[in-house]
């Protein structure tokens, strides 16, 4: 017993002298690394200079100068050779062809991710299959069908594996009609107008509609919810061709073709229909394609080019349309019913099927030197519906280019960003973003607590007028600072020095004096980092003049003859407009990946939340007043949120950057922000949107709505047969934004002012 006693003692003299140790230790770190002073501040004597550094400041024109126009060219060219559609052998090709680019340039590490997801095909091997538009007489005779392909136009376009102009996620079908009813762009207030102008009813009947205003996918969803029993979309020359029939049209300039004709996913939600809201991996459950939480479209849809379009409208009957619905065909537009000759009907057969694919997102990674665990995100996709040398294959080259310069300066230790870089290529987005929404699904919790922004350009140049943006306002200063240093790639504007200059003077913001950044929807991947993560987003690229051209895009947008000739030769001779998006994107990042504090602009948001409420108020206010709701608690909470965006700035403009635990803290709230206006429970009725101030518009996927729960719900509330249980919902969901922003201003508080005060 004496001897075991004796054993104790030691071991706790033992254990006493470790703990010493240990403390001393301790005492020592913190005597050498920092100590609080009397008034409060953290002193950092001893950390090293590089901990507190802002990036090198040689390397933002270095970076610059770097971007080569002539690469970009030449990547475009490589990209745009053959189609690269979702799910093919081409798919793959392409993805292993940037995962060994980005292992030669220098990037510290490449890697490609599948997915198994369900995409969708039309038939082309069994002509008698393939789909179609006939017309029919009385006799049962064919007297006109359409072209099953495009024309070629030009020898570039004369190569294998160009899929024809389908519609994807179509419901396969073979339909007839004695009726054929125009509804012009097939908007919810162009059903209203037919139906309290001209008491026309579709149901039962086939709908033409011009391309367009909304999202395809919204205009299949509202001819199926109107009652019509298929759908024919084309392109009227007064979107594509501004002069009509007699625009100069490719090959010889950028305008669409009477052959022309636009494909497109008609799918309504994000990510891969049969996993919402998880990721489709091997192991995954998938639901079976009739449930209707896979939300695939109902009827038949097929897209046409006007040539066809014109023949279609020759054939119907009926009143002409009102001015408004007119487009620039040289023929009476007519709404149509009953075709023109007795017992003739129309027929489209559709057999477009779904199928389960692999597709693949590529990554390519620059490693942080001091904070690798926070990342900042640059963004492009890969598959094109055929060619795809605008859509997205501008961006791919781009991305190519920046990430050359970048990784060359990282293989040779000129430079290496304080935070890591992720350049991402994502497979699929054309059929719905679904590469994207597959990975942030899988990753959702890691990219919430590291991702600082995602940076994201799907097409690098669609015109070359100038610079635009879309973006949440946490990045608006980021990208102003970015194109006051890159030049101007019009040498001939004198007076307009760099890109924000000719931004400013082609888009201001007549707010505020600055270049406009418009809201974002669900047009590209940027949209589930949005919904999903709460992360801030940019989404930039060169357009044409939106103030010339009335256009809802660029004119060959998803035809075939989105070619490497009409860039090359057509749109961006020397591509200097390319070379300029590629100079802004890499800045942006480099600032985002570099900066000792990450440059968001708290203020600026709460700049837009004000704006957001004014909008709010102009556009229901009365109407929410009228219904009992108080409107002025949403300007007092916006109120409150601009008083702790002020405070909150003046600590950051005097933190002590000689602190990086300071600096670390300050960091930490700016990338929490936005993630603060995530509701979890999702906006009504849209369980995956769930950021409370930005989301697409429910009947038009493209558009940015703001505060988009509210004005879905009213969207025609009154008079609806369920009102008072959509004002129900409407003031729950107010009160879910009054709660979610004060929640947001708490996050820029200290922790001693959590409580309200």
């Amino acid at each position: 017993m004496n001897s075991v006693h004796q054993q104790a003692k030691r071991n706790l003299l033992l254990w006493t002298l470790i703990a010493a140790a240990v403390g001393l230790g301790i005492g020592m770190i913190i005597g050498r690394f920092g100590f609080c002073t009397e008034d409060g501040n953290q002193n950092v004597s001893g950390i090293p200079e590089s901990l507190v550094q802002d990036g090198d400041p040689t390397i933002s024109p270095e970076i610059i100068s770097q971007i080569r126009s002539e690469n970009i060219r030449q990547y475009l060219r490589e990209l745009s050779e053959y189609p690269h559609l979702a799910g093919t052998d081409a798919d793959y090709k392409q993805a292993k062809e940037l995962h060994d680019f980005w292992k030669s340039v220098g990037l510290d590490e490449a890697f490609i991710t599948p997915y198994d997801v369900l995409l969708s095909y039309p038939e082309t091997e069994d002509e008698s299959k393939m789909n179609r538009i006939f017309v029919y007489n009385s006799t049962n005779q064919i007297v006109w069908e359409s072209a099953l392909y495009e024309p070629i136009l030009d020898p570039s376009e004369n190569k294998s594996n160009v899929v024809p102009p389908f519609n994807a996620y179509s419901a396969p079908g073979d339909i007839s009609s004695m009726e054929l009813v125009y509804v012009n762009y097939g908007r919810v207030e162009d059903y209203r107008w037919l139906a309290n102008s001209t008491n026309i009813n579709v149901t039962g009947k086939i709908v033409l509609a011009r391309y367009g205003k909304i999202f395809r996918g919204d205009k299949v969803n509202q001819a199926y919810l109107h009652g019509a029993i298929g759908i024919i979309i084309y392109s009227d020359p007064a979107d594509y061709a501004v002069d009509g029939e007699n625009s100069q049209v490719y090959p010889h300039d950028w305008w669409l073709p009477d052959t022309g004709t636009q494909r497109g996913t008609i799918f309504l939600g994000q990510g891969d229909p049969l996993t919402p809201g998880y990721p489709a991996t091997e192991n995954a459950y998938r639901l079976n394609e009739s449930d209707s939480e896979a939300e695939l479209p109902k009827i038949p849809s097929h897209p046409i080019g006007y040539g066809v379009a014109k023949t279609l409208i020759g054939y119907m009957s009926g009143a002409e349309v009102p001015q408004s619905w007119k487009g620039a065909l040289n023929i009476t537009y007519k709404y149509g019913g009953q075709l023109g000759n007795s017992g003739w009907r129309i027929r489209i057969r559709i057999s477009t099927k779904n199928s389960k694919r692999r597709t693949y997102n590529v990554f390519g990674i620059i490693r942080g030197r001091i904070e690798p665990d926070r990342y900042v995100l640059l963004g492009n996709h890969r598959d094109a519906w055929v060619f795809g040398a605008i859509d997205p294959s501008s961006g791919t080259a781009v991305m190519k280019e920046v990430s050359r310069v970048m990784g060359n300066l990282a293989r040779t230790n000129r430079w290496r960003p304080r935070r890591t870089i992720v350049f991402c290529s994502w497979g699929a987005e054309e059929y719905g973003l679904i590469g994207s929404t597959e990975w942030i699904e899988q990753y959702v919790k890691n990219l919430g607590s590291r991702a600082v922004a995602y940076l994201n350009v799907d097409i690098a140049v669609q015109g070359n007028y100038s610079l635009r943006s879309l973006g949440t306002p946490l990045l608006n200063s980021v990208i102003y600072d970015a194109t006051k240093k890159v030049p101007n790639p019009d040498e001939q504007e004198l007076a307009m020095k760099t890109v924000y200059d000719k931004w400013l003077s082609s888009f201001p913001d007549t707010d505020n004096k600055l270049p406009r950044i418009s809201n974002m929807g669900s047009g590209s991947d940027y949209a589930p980092f949005i919904q999903r993560v709460g992360l801030p987003c940019l989404d930039i690229r060169y357009t044409f003049d939106s103030n010339k051209y009335k256009i809802s895009s660029y004119p060959l947008y998803h035809s075939k003859y989105e070619t490497f000739k009409v860039v090359d030769e057509i749109m961006d001779r020397g591509f200097k407009r390319h070379r300029a998006v590629g100079q802004t994107w890499a800045e942006l990042a480099r600032n985002l990946a570099d900066s000792l504090i990450i440059p968001f602009k708290v203020e600026d948001y709460a700049h837009k939340l004000q704006s957001l409420v004014k909008q709010l108020d102009s556009d229901f206010g009365a109407l929410m007043r009228k219904n009992g709701i108080q409107l002025d608690l949403l300007y007092n909470a916006s109120s409150l949120f601009t008083s702790e965006t002020t405070a909150f700035q003046k600590s950051v403009d005097s933190v002590n950057k000689k602190d990086p635990f300071a600096i670390r803290k300050i960091n930490d709230q700016l990338i929490q922000l936005e993630r603060a206006f995530i509701d979890p429970q999702g906006l009504p009725g849209r369980p995956l949107a769930r950021h409370v101030l930005f989301a697409e518009s429910s009947v038009n996927t493209y558009a940015g709505s703001s505060f988009p729960g509210l004005a879905d719900g009213m969207f025609e509330i009154e008079g609806s047969p369920d009102e008072q249980r959509r004002w129900e919902i409407v003031k729950k969901h107010f009160t879910v934004i009054l709660y979610t922003i004060e929640s947001a201003a708490s996050t820029l508080r200290e922790a001693s002012r959590f409580m309200p005060l």
